[in-house]
């Protein structure tokens, strides 16, 4: 492992970097830290958790000069990611000049305009925003000396291709390009064809496209029964913190409303709330006060919040991409997390697909049964009484428990108290009862098929998932949930969906067209 000591930082960057708590580099910082402070291009392939802002940040840091203007400019796709870069940012220079603002949408742009009037050198920006501020003229990226692309592939799947190239176009050619992405798409190579000079790649090994410390497991699963298993591995893991992917925000606005009727503490986010609605979800799952967050792909991309231990893909990723970036909440910073997807058996082929990009298969699990769901309830039940035993908490309520001991029953007594704790009465059956809009499978497309029948799978299915038959086509399944919340994301396949962003392929030769999705901006 590379010793941070050994690359003849500035004091005042390792200074930083112990503060933070940091002796020996990740993979890809070990990788990309010496290639860029020779000055080079470089193409780094990591997911998120691995390190990788520190992994350009130190090096521009201790090549930055004190000229007080834009000298570095890192692009994000979203605007969570761009305040979460930037105060990383900070704390790696901390004991520099070096001034750093962020910049993106949702934010009062007068206000950034008197933060940018400081004339920071390291600016952190989402594309939507940034290119507002060059078209007034209170950015210049005349004197620019390294751009950064921080997640490129998400910004292509948000469509930013075309800002991104307006982006580039507009920076001095004597500049140094980083581009860091968990996967490498066609798109980005053509990026890095057309704006980079002779880059270096460098990535971490193939298998740990996804993290080793994860533990995955998939769950083969009719459509009908994916809430009622995820009620049992919520009761049967009970997770800290637990990230819940659905693909629509319709699927998470039901979802949370599913689970707070069972007395979860849920709550959900996607790219239909404001700002200050994110951000009051936010602080509420980083402090405690809930532990299931459920969120679009949209809406979770770059938030920053350690100590997730699972993530349930309730519903599969209509983009491969996504799997890593879903998965990569948990698992950070050495630690352990589990992932448990939800397969709908039509769906079987496009989780192969997902297991040869990230080249692991994931453990088939057996579905568990409400016994298992009840007896580890009762586990954890046991432990906390024991605790409260040995700890001398009883006392106050000893005479209580006497009264009713006496009047009941010992064991009577006991085992009322223990369901009222447990909260099982009836949980079985309210969660039978909720029944929720249902998804269309993702079928996979067939190159013998889609040649002759110019994209149209077996059965008539449209190939991309765009067509075919629909779970619940006759209201079987859907739930009398807020007809609005229904209504509003009603048949759309996924969260690129809406109109203020749409990402749709077009054609037989699986062209793309790109609408920037200014919501999650």
């Amino acid at each position: 492992m590379l010793n941070f000591e050994t690359l003849n930082l500035k004091e005042e960057i390792l200074k930083a970097i112990q503060d933070m708590g940091f002796t020996e580099a990740t993979p890809i910082q070990e990788q990309a830290i010496p290639v860029a402070l020779t000055g080079q291009d470089v193409i780094g392939q990591a997911q998120t958790g691995t390190g990788k802002t520190a992994a350009f940040t130190i090096p521009f840091l201790q090549l930055l000069g004190n000229e007080p203007a834009v000298q570095v400019l890192i692009l994000t796709p979203t605007r969570e990611l761009c305040m979460q870069v930037e105060k990383e940012v900070k704390k790696l220079s901390k004991y520099l000049r070096t001034k750093s603002a962020a910049v993106y949408g949702g934010q009062d742009i007068n206000r950034q305009i008197r933060e940018l009037k400081g004339r920071p050198q390291v600016i952190v920006a989402t594309p939507g925003r940034l290119m507002d501020h060059m078209n007034r003229k209170t950015i210049r990226l005349d004197h620019l000396k390294m751009i950064v692309l921080d997640e490129a592939d998400e910004m292509l799947n948000m469509g930013f291709l075309e800002d991104i190239e307006t982006i580039l176009g507009a920076c001095p050619e004597q500049r140094q390009t980083m581009m860091f992405s968990a996967t490498m798409k066609d798109e980005i190579k053509a990026i890095a064809n057309k704006f980079m000079k002779e880059p270096v790649l460098v990535k971490v090994k193939a298998q740990e496209l996804t993290v080793p410390s994860i533990e995955q497991q998939y769950f083969e699963v009719p459509e009908q029964d994916k809430f009622k298993l995820l009620c049992r591995l919520l009761d049967i893991h009970n997770p800290e913190l637990a990230m819940v992917f659905g693909r629509t925000k319709r699927r998470v606005d039901e979802l949370t409303e599913a689970l707070q009727k069972l007395g979860y503490q849920a709550e959900g986010l996607h790219g239909d709330l404001t700002q200050r609605h994110r951000d009051i979800v936010m602080n509420k799952f980083r402090n405690g006060q809930i532990n299931i967050l459920v969120a679009t792909d949209v809406a979770a991309r770059g938030l920053d919040v350690t100590g997730v231990s699972h993530v349930f893909n309730f519903d599969l990723p209509q983009e491969i991409d996504n799997y890593v970036h879903r998965i990569g909440r948990t698992g950070r910073a050495g630690k352990e997390g589990i992932a448990l997807t939800f397969v709908e058996p039509r769906e079987l082929p496009h989780l192969k697909l997902i297991e040869k990009t990230i080249q692991r298969k994931l453990q088939r699990t057996k579905l568990p049964s409400a016994q298992d769901s009840r007896q580890k309830k009762q586990d954890i039940l046991y432990g906390k009484i024991v605790t409260a035993i040995k700890d001398g908490h009883v006392l106050d309520y000893q005479e209580f428990a006497n009264d009713l001991i006496q009047e009941y029953g010992s064991v009577d007594a006991l085992a009322a108290v223990l369901e009222l704790m447990a909260g099982d009465g009836g949980h079985e059956a309210d969660v039978e009862e909720i029944r929720l809009s249902a998804e269309r499978p993702i079928y996979v497309k067939r190159l013998k098929e889609s040649r002759k029948d110019g994209g149209k799978g077996k059965n008539g299915h449209r190939s991309d998932g765009r067509g075919g038959n629909r779970f619940g086509g006759d209201g079987k399944y859907k739930k009398n949930f807020k007809k609005d919340a229904i209504k509003k994301d009603s048949g759309k396949k996924n969260d690129h969906s809406n109109k203020a962003g749409k990402h749709k392929t077009c054609g037989r030769d699986g062209k793309k067209s790109y609408k920037k999705n200014k919501s999650a901006e």
